[in-house]
């Protein structure tokens, strides 16, 4: 997921670069999105791991 944020991201600083104003703000905007979710989905993970913990090992 993370390699789609980038993905959009490079998208929107070519589309900058080369005066798509429209197309670089939604890439830009989708990247954010994605990026967000790709933190939010990280530390539910860590959390759930930290949580669960690993039991004692004989």
């Amino acid at each position: 997921m993370l390699r789609w944020a980038l993905i959009f991201l490079v998208v929107a600083l070519i589309a900058g670069v080369l005066g798509f104003g429209g197309i670089a703000g939604t890439a830009a905007g989708i990247a954010k999105i994605i990026f967000y979710i790709f933190i939010i989905l990280l530390l539910i993970s860590l959390i759930s791991g930290a949580l669960k913990g690993r039991g004692p090992r004989a």
